[in-house]
Parts: C-alpha cells; structure tokens; sequence
C-alpha cells in the first residue's frame, strides 16, 4: 500500500504555501534578510510545533512569514514546495497564499505574487506539475480589509484562479464577508473556503448558502449533519479534508474519528491534502498513508480519493480527463 500511494498520481487542493515553510529554509532566509528569529536552531523551532489549538499554530506561523520579504524569498518558498510535490507524485497542485499577512507588514502584492508566479511556471516546465494560484482572505481581519485585497488582486486576474477564506474560523462566521464574495463572483472567479474545522456545521452551510463556494476546506463538521451530508453527496461540492492537520490542532485526537471513510461510503467529494505540512508532519504522502492505516483501506479505496482529488479541482474538463486517464492507467498496471 505504501508503494502504491508513493508512486500515485494526485492533485493537492488544500495547502497554504507559507505552511510548507521547513525551518531549515526559514533559517536560511532569515539569515540571508538579517532577520534573528527567536529561536535559535531549528530543533528549537520545532519544539514549539506541539500546538492546542488552531490559534496556537497561527501564532507560530503569522511569526515564520514574517522573514518573507522578497521576490526571491516567495519563489525559494514555493520551489521547495513543489520539489516536494514531484517526489510525491503531485501532478497538479492549487496553492493558496495569505496576501494580507504579507502586505499588512509593507510587503507589496506584487512581490509576493510574482515569487509564487515564477516558481509555478518553472514548476510546470521543469517539473510538469500544473497548478491553479488561490488568494486567500484572512477571516480575523475585517471585510473592508478583504475588500482592499480584492481590488489589488484584480491587477493579477489572469494568473488568479479563485479566491479562499482561512485563519481564526470561531467567532469568525462566513456571513462576516458575504459582501465581498459578491464582489469575487460577480468577477468571474471561483470561490472556496474553510469551514466546518473548528467551526460548526452551520459554518459549512453558511459558506455555500451566503458565499456560494464551489469547494469547503475541511468540512469534517459536516458529518454531524445527516442532511447536510446528503446535500454534499447531491451536489458534489468537494471537501479538502486534511487529516493530520486535524490531528496535530487537536480537531481529534486520533485520525479514525474523522468521517473520511463514510464520507467515501456516502459518495462525499472528499480529498487528501496536507495543509500546512512543515508544522503538521507530513505531505500529502503521509496524510494518504494516514488514511489508509486509520481505516483499512484498499486500494480502490485509495484510488477514489485520487480521483476525487482532480474532479474537485479547478482544472477544465479535457485535463481532468486526462489526469483520470493517467490515473487509471496506473492503478490497472499496479494491479
């Protein structure tokens, strides 16, 4: 089964790009910035990697982005990512990136989109991983914020697939920026966003009844909604679940409480992703494996998550099909 997942083809939905900031890299850019971080070595860094809460990682995590602050820096970032990606057999990958915890402390827009801009396009030549760019707005910042974001986005429309929701979900409910999904839609672009993580199962209904989302990130709250789950299954609105990110926040406290297996058996879009997974442990790989240990898996088991993750994603319908069709190929020359 290992072999089998390793050497998969897969996309990744869910997976914030400042969250695959490995501490030897951050370490490494700090220096080069002449940025002292806090910690002094990067066994010291991870000691902190022990978090409660979702609010106890962002904290860690606000602070690591805080080293970025060139060009050269997003793209070193988002190279090592997708070196990552090809070893794990990613074929297509949809990023997000957080414009406001960059812009809020002087960085301009333009900088961090082209860093992540230049290192997708080197990762589709060079390593033939496609990929799709997903600004997100920060949910602990007010609507007027995301507004003010939005409108810079604009500028960048043609390499912008869609736009997310992300950070602190409690006490931060989807209604908080029904008017500048408006705005998003009303542009053309898809939308998504987290909900249902820590937040309620109301958090998932809300993002698809006031933002229209086309995807929930996590959704795992959702299971304690029967008739949501029959909506999801009818209207196939994917969810990025992303198990060892539940498990490290502490969302559960081991990965068989999460309702992947009967989300699988009630014909739920669920996918694998990894999150943020130089704070959480693993990549897409090891949340896959995850997975198929927690609930004795098979590999058809395993190849419906496959194929769920490229029929959720943003691609156009002749480069899903061809992404099944590799898929498929490859589980029947497996077999």
């Amino acid at each position: 089964m290992k072999n089998f997942i390793n050497n998969l083809p897969k996309a990744e939905l869910h997976l914030h790009i400042e969250g695959s900031f490995e501490p030897e890299l951050m370490f490494k850019i700090a220096k080069r910035n002449g940025i002292n971080l806090s910690q002094k070595s990067v066994a010291e860094l991870k000691e902190k990697y022990n978090f409660n809460n979702l609010q106890e990682f962002l904290d860690i995590y606000y602070a690591g982005a805080n080293v970025l602050i060139h060009e050269q820096d997003f793209y070193d970032l988002t190279w090592a990512y997708l070196q990552k990606a090809h070893e794990q057999n990613i074929v297509h990958t949809e990023i997000f990136f957080d414009p406001q915890t960059h812009t809020s402390r002087g960085i301009e827009f333009s900088t961090v989109i082209n860093g992540i801009q230049k290192a997708l396009d080197d990762g589709k030549t060079k390593l033939g991983i496609t990929s799709k760019l997903i600004p997100n707005f920060l949910r602990h910042l007010d609507e007027d914020d995301a507004i003010k974001t939005f409108n810079e986005a604009l500028k960048y429309r043609d390499i912008i697939a869609g736009f997310g929701l992300d950070s602190s979900e409690v006490g931060n409910p989807p209604e908080k920026f029904k008017k500048v999904f408006e705005m998003v839609k009303a542009e053309g672009f898809l939308t998504v966003a987290h909900a249902g993580e820590e937040g309620s199962a109301q958090y998932i209904w809300d993002a698809l009844n006031l933002l229209n989302v086309s995807r929930i990130d996590h959704g795992i709250r959702a299971a304690d909604d029967p008739v949501l789950i029959e909506e999801l299954a009818k209207t196939k609105v994917p969810l990025t679940v992303c198990p060892l990110s539940n498990l490290k926040l502490q969302v559960v406290k081991n990965i068989g409480e999460l309702p992947i297996k009967m989300m699988l058996q009630k014909d739920v879009v669920v996918t694998i992703n990894s999150d943020d997974p130089a704070y959480f442990g693993g990549y897409i790989n090891e949340n896959y494996k995850a997975v198929a240990e927690a609930f004795n898996l098979d590999k058809l088991d395993i190849l419906k998550l496959a194929e769920n993750s490229f029929k959720a994603s943003f691609l156009d319908d002749k480069d899903k099909a061809k992404l099944l069709m590799i898929l498929r190929d490859y589980f029947n020359k497996f077999e």
